[in-house]
């Protein structure tokens, strides 16, 4: 046997434990569980929407709309977290309030100040918001902040603690059940988080080849399927649209026991099952990002700026990863071709079979965004090119850059705490 033929045997086994072994990753069927009127709960639990935002002024209109029209037979309402911007982020927030018809749920902006030290951003946005909706002394906006609720069913700030919090990016447009549908499930199957992975946009050419690979390389990772198991040790959620039972984070002590995590929803999703929480991940079907990745720079940054987190800034698992990334998705087609043009058969079928079981497992993925499947057959170079992410982002963070997001920089970020 030849080396050729012998790497491109070991790169097929992988990927026959892939599509057996790995939690069936590769399926889009995690979905959250439809309720009918029997299955709701007899009293809706008071829920508040938190929502970080820093300089969203220009993705506000498509979203936060969505989110003050929910149709919630609770008691609900809407806390965003100005996190310093600059671009009158708050302001774009009343304005859109303010034109929102009877019924809409009533929005407090407010402002935290600068993150104080050992926190990033967002985690020090999702403390003051939560501090707002658990009613904390200390927490009740300053007259620079908003002062109060506004909108059509805006009042006094509740009296009394919410029960459900509801953490979705400032990005995030939902649709008008959402939250009754994520309330339902988690007080029927007694669930202390519910997260959904929001359909992320898929209009230009740079999106539809990085975008589904995004979340399926994510499903890779953290297979859904062990995520959602009772007694299972895999903890993962999507940070776009987290359902997270108030009680339940208090026990854990987030978001103050994270406080330093760039993967947030992650580390979350670990805090909670740590302490005996019951979480659940699943595939959104009307729950949709609008933020628009027009340049692969963008996706490049979207990418770079955690992945070297995720392996805990470790060089041996940065060269490990590069490793199976080249055996497991680069190999393939590159033995292919060299087995047929060295006449190798053993090279070209193993190296061909490979890339088959690749492409089918990236086939429901590329259905759920509504993509032809022949694009299955470009996952190697997807694969490459978050390759080249993965680096840069560990260059980046031996350069002192570390994780970057809309002017603030973590030079030393913290990846996500072992489970």
């Amino acid at each position: 046997m030849t080396f050729l033929a012998g790497i491109a045997l070991i790169s097929w086994a992988a990927w026959v434990w892939l599509l057996v072994g790995r939690g069936f990753f590769w399926r889009t069927d995690q979905r959250l569980p439809r309720t009918g009127a029997a299955a709701e709960p007899d009293r809706w639990p008071d829920v508040t929407v938190v929502v970080p935002a820093r300089d969203e002024a220009e993705v506000l209109p498509l979203s936060l709309p969505s989110l003050l029209a929910q149709d919630y037979p609770g008691r609900a309402d809407v806390v965003l977290v100005d996190d310093g911007s600059t671009d009158g982020t708050g302001s774009a927030a009343r304005a859109i309030a303010e034109g929102q018809g009877p019924g809409a749920l009533p929005l407090t902006v407010v402002s935290p100040g600068p993150p104080e030290p050992g926190w990033t951003g967002k985690l020090w946005a999702v403390r003051h918001g939560i501090a707002v909706a658990r009613g904390r002394s200390g927490a009740a906006p300053t007259p620079a902040d908003g002062q109060r609720p506004t909108g059509p069913a805006g009042g006094e700030a509740r009296g009394c603690p919410a029960e459900f919090l509801l953490l979705t990016d400032a990005d995030i447009a939902h649709a008008p059940d959402s939250l009754r549908r994520l309330v339902a499930a988690a007080v029927a199957h007694d669930l202390d988080l519910v997260s959904q992975m929001a359909r992320l946009r898929v209009a230009n050419a740079w999106e539809r080849l990085v975008v589904p690979a995004f979340v399926y390389f994510f499903g890779q990772l953290y297979p859904f399927r062990w995520v959602n198991r009772p007694a299972g040790r895999t903890a993962a959620a999507a940070g776009g649209c987290v359902l997270l039972r108030a009680e339940a984070a208090d026990r854990a002590g987030v978001p103050d026991a994270i406080r330093g995590a760039v993967i947030d929803d992650v580390a979350l999703a670990r805090a909670l099952r740590r302490h005996g929480g019951r979480i659940w991940l699943g595939l959104a079907e009307r729950v949709d990002s609008v933020r628009p990745y027009p340049r692969l720079a963008d996706l490049w940054d979207m990418v770079a700026r955690s992945a070297y987190a995720q392996l805990r800034h470790s060089v041996v698992l940065l060269a490990a990863a590069v490793a199976g990334i080249a055996l497991v998705h680069l190999a393939p087609p590159l033995c292919l071709a060299a087995g047929l043009a060295v006449g190798d058969p053993v090279a070209a079928w193993a190296g061909g079979g490979a890339w088959a079981v690749m492409a089918g497992t990236y086939v429901p993925m590329l259905r759920h965004y509504r993509q032809p499947a022949w694009a299955a057959v470009l996952l190697p170079l997807t694969a490459l090119l978050y390759l080249c992410m993965t680096v840069d982002s560990a260059v980046r963070h031996h350069r002192g850059r570390g994780a970057a997001w809309k002017g603030r920089t973590y030079p030393r970020p913290q990846a996500a705490p072992d489970s």
